[in-house]
């Protein structure tokens, strides 16, 4: 066999997701055939499929020192920087490749997502216009640059625009399961507005037909569940969220034993651990953790909180979990003396390191939000590293709180615990067991804001949060609605956008007959 049927061959594997045996083929023709470029770029390729980025940038960076115009190396190359967070380099790289070839499609789309991750929401939407603007020129598929689109016109809350590009979708691609979840989650359903009937009536003739595989299906039957959701059919909503859920418990599995371990070890670390020994180095500016369980409340307090003219609002950082788990865990266990030994360090690098991962970000405040609701895992890290911070605790009904989460679709692989409605019960009474846990070790350090109670005295519960905060008061954060400052990307989108209101307030009462086993599962 020669060169290029080799190469071919191990193309193959590689596209069937076989990566051990693309890096043994590749180990073996690189010793043929040494310092060949397409080789080590395969071999990159491969690590990055099983997720080993570090490795994988070792070979992209080998293939373009063999040859510097290989630009599909580059690209791989930034997106694996973009995965490890080094976020400066991979920008640099992008552009240099889109210097070299204005036309390399996939570095538009990849360049966008990282501005995506950095908040440069703007940028992103002229480099997916750009993406789509040469797909239609080279006659390749524009669907998935017009998703991004859509989903970046929709965090800005350009509503005109957002429509306009997810029908575009549509009309090239009307089944796609993707674009018609993303829709539904901008509608609010009624009987009295047939557009939104119509979209019912095509989601269902999508689920019927027999080639739709069971991930796509699964996103079809979340986007009915909240259509019916949406018009108080409850029997309807149930089974199309028992069906979105049973389905993805098939294809993914369930994390839950995990997080649970994660949080029983976190106790027995902290158990000990004298919190008010703080590093003594840290960053001027402060950053304010909203945390709590996702879909309680998190995304609207980073609303009301980075509507203030001296706040920057980061949106849901996943930063802080990445450099702890990095550091400080192996195998869900955490070395407690290395963590000692980092804290009395004369650097605070683990506080450096989070500030770096801001650097393209043009941050002119020195008051930033994190909204990442996991953070109410890492509060003792956050005591002990970032000593000038403040830790607010967005707190929801059990019931309402468990619901939203087995209602919606998270992408996240660290929320694989969503799809059973035994794990999501679970998850949250092991949560309330840590956050019993800071709240006796630190009771001084943690504001818990309840959603019920902002939702029904907000003014106060608001100036309350600011106080607490040290901002001083500022009235955009009564009118966060009217403001796109800071972009949204959760799911939350539709609701942050809205001025208060309390319909969310016991929702689980007309499905506490259906969803039985997390209800009674709840401590």
């Amino acid at each position: 066999m020669n060169f290029i049927e080799k190469a071919k061959a191990i193309q193959n594997h590689y596209m069937a997701g076989k990566f051990e045996k693309v890096i043994n083929e590749c180990k073996i023709v690189n010793k043929k055939f040494p310092n060949n470029s397409f080789i080590l770029n395969l071999t990159g390729m491969a690590f990055q499929g099983l997720q080993k980025f570090n490795r994988s940038i070792y070979f992209f960076e080998l293939a373009i020192k063999a040859d510097n115009f290989n630009i599909a190396a580059m690209n791989n190359l930034a997106n694996s920087l973009k995965q490890t967070e080094q976020f400066v380099r991979a920008n640099n790289i992008y552009q240099e490749i889109i210097k070299k070839d204005p036309n390399y499609l996939n570095a538009y789309n990849n360049y966008a997502n990282l501005k995506i991750i950095t908040n440069d929401v703007e940028g992103a939407i002229e480099l997916y216009k750009k993406a789509i603007e040469i797909a239609y020129k080279a006659k390749v598929d524009p669907v998935r640059f017009l998703l991004h689109l859509a989903s970046a016109y929709q965090s800005l809350n350009k509503d005109k625009e957002f429509l306009l590009t997810i029908k575009e979708a549509l009309g090239l691609d009307p089944n796609n399961a993707i674009a018609h979840r993303i829709l539904s989650s901008f509608y609010k359903y009624s009987k009295e507005n047939p557009e939104t009937m119509d979209h019912i009536s095509k989601m269902n003739s999508i689920i019927d037909q027999k080639n739709l595989n069971m991930e796509d299906k699964a996103k079809i039957f979340f986007a009915l569940g909240k259509a019916h959701d949406d018009l108080k059919i409850v029997d309807k909503a149930v089974k199309f969220f028992l069906a979105a859920n049973h389905s993805f418990s098939k294809i993914i599995k369930s994390n839950i034993t995990d997080e649970i371990e994660i949080m029983e070890n976190i106790k027995e670390l902290f158990k000990e651990v004298d919190l008010n020994l703080t590093h003594k180095n840290f960053s001027s500016k402060k950053i304010i953790f909203i945390c709590g369980m996702p879909r309680s409340g998190t995304t609207l307090t980073e609303q009301i909180i980075a509507s203030h003219k001296k706040v920057y609002g980061a949106g849901e950082l996943t930063y802080l979990n990445n450099i702890i788990t990095n550091n400080f865990m192996k195998k869900n266990f955490f070395d407690k003396k290395k963590i000692l030994e980092t804290r009395d360090l004369a650097a605070n690098i683990i506080n450096e390191k989070f500030f770096e991962r801001l650097e393209l970000y043009n941050i002119d405040k020195q008051v930033i939000t994190d909204k990442a609701p996991i953070n109410f895992a890492w509060i003792g890290f956050i005591k002990i590293f970032f000593p000038n911070s403040k830790i607010v605790h967005c707190k929801r009904n059990a019931q309402d709180t468990c619901l939203s989460i087995y209602k919606n679709f998270f992408t996240s692989t660290k929320m694989n615990w969503t799809w059973a409605q035994k794990d999501i019960s679970d998850y949250y009474n092991n949560y309330k067991s840590l956050m019993n846990f800071w709240n006796t070790k630190i009771p001084n350090s943690i504001y818990t804001i309840e959603y019920e109670k902002l939702v029904s005295n907000n003014e106060q519960e608001i100036q309350n949060l600011i106080k607490f905060c040290e901002l001083d008061w500022d009235e955009n954060c009564l009118n966060f609605y009217k403001s796109a400052k800071t972009p949204i990307r959760t799911i939350s989108i539709s609701q942050a956008r809205q001025p208060i209101y309390n319909s969310s307030v016991n929702s689980s009462l007309v499905y506490k007959d259906y969803l039985k086993e997390m209800f009674d599962n709840l401590k």
